[in-house]
């Protein structure tokens, strides 16, 4: 594969994190086995040279030497001799998950790791199916957590829980424009809202953008919701929270995330699809709809300037006076 598999690993592609399992554990995996693809290539054959070998003269009756021009292959190029030929990669991870949550992880390779940043500043929202269980509350709103309280639930209905979550949806949605900067008396805010483009302009807390449920059998509970600058642990907190909202409690027993801005799980890769052939096909995939995505999110921003094409990546120039932040993905 060599050099011509490398040149084909640049862009972005997404894989489902299982539960249980670190991000940086299934990065190295990856790494590694896209190591063993670009090295799994029939190595060339071997350059070949003139050495002039020291033997027995032919159709001589006496013992005498004489030097034959002979070709012999160089051993310097041989696998064993110089090892792999491809011995690091860099993979880069977008929006991340910690490990006790699963779904959809936006993986960046080559030029695609600077499409991280670009995702980053772009502010595109995440879609999560979090599932609650009424009637307890732990320390750190798990549900193996160490138990702090048990309470009943009998009380709660679900039109009572979607009464919350339309007040929750509400007060962040006030948020989100407040963070956005935008006057809500000119046209340009106006239409931002028709096409749901309104993005901070800055760094700020979860801004919750969607969310309702979409199973209640008591005690348990299934909710959708549509976020950005989230972290698992706050989606686990709002669920405690909504607990007590209800007179009641709750822990969060499941985070999946099902959505990370145009990667959706039908895109995310398996634990048996993390090779070469397949992230490859994955990122030739995606590369349109990402930027596609980007020059949605980001032109308002970059004005009049031309948008770059499904294989180019964003300039680092275009994106001055864009909100600024830590590592990219940081544990959002």
């Amino acid at each position: 594969m060599g050099s011509a598999g490398l040149a084909r690993l640049h862009g972005l592609f997404a894989v489902y994190k299982p539960p249980g399992l670190k991000w940086k554990h299934l990065r190295d995996t990856v790494e590694l086995q896209l190591l063993k693809g670009l090295n799994a290539g029939r190595p060339p054959p071997p350059e070949q040279r003139v050495r002039f070998l020291l033997g027995p003269m032919e159709g001589s009756e006496k013992k005498e030497l004489t030097l034959t021009a002979t070709s012999v292959p160089t051993l310097t190029d041989h696998l064993l001799v110089r090892g792999p030929a491809f011995t690091s990669l860099k993979v880069g991870v977008g929006h991340r998950l910690d490990a006790q949550a699963s779904g959809v992880l936006v993986l960046g390779v080559g030029h695609g790791r600077s499409l991280l940043t670009d995702m980053y500043n772009a502010h595109l929202t995440k879609d999560y199916t979090v599932r609650g269980l009424l009637g307890k509350a732990t320390d750190d709103f798990c549900e193996d957590g160490r138990l702090v309280e048990k309470t009943t639930y009998d009380h709660v209905t679900r039109e009572k829980l979607d009464r919350i979550l339309a007040i929750i949806q509400g007060s962040h949605q006030k948020a989100l424009v407040m963070y956005s900067n935008l006057d809500l008396q000119t046209q340009e805010a106006y239409e931002m809202a028709v096409r749901g483009s309104i993005r901070p302009m800055n760094q700020s807390p979860m801004l919750i953008t969607g969310i309702r449920c979409l199973h209640f059998a008591p005690p348990e509970f299934l909710l959708e919701v549509q976020c950005m600058h989230e972290t698992q642990k706050q989606l686990r907190r709002l669920v405690h929270e909504i607990g007590l909202e209800l007179k009641s409690t709750a822990v969060c027993s499941q985070v999946r995330r099902t959505r990370d801005g145009c990667f959706t799980l039908d895109d995310a890769l398996l634990r048996t699809q993390w090779d070469l052939h397949s992230i490859q096909n994955a990122i030739q995939a995606a590369a349109p709809r990402v930027a596609a995505e980007l020059e949605k999110s980001l032109s308002p921003q970059l004005g009049t300037q031309q948008l770059p094409g499904p294989g180019q990546h964003w300039p680092r120039s275009a994106l001055k006076g864009q909100a600024a932040g830590g590592a990219v993905g940081g544990s959002r």
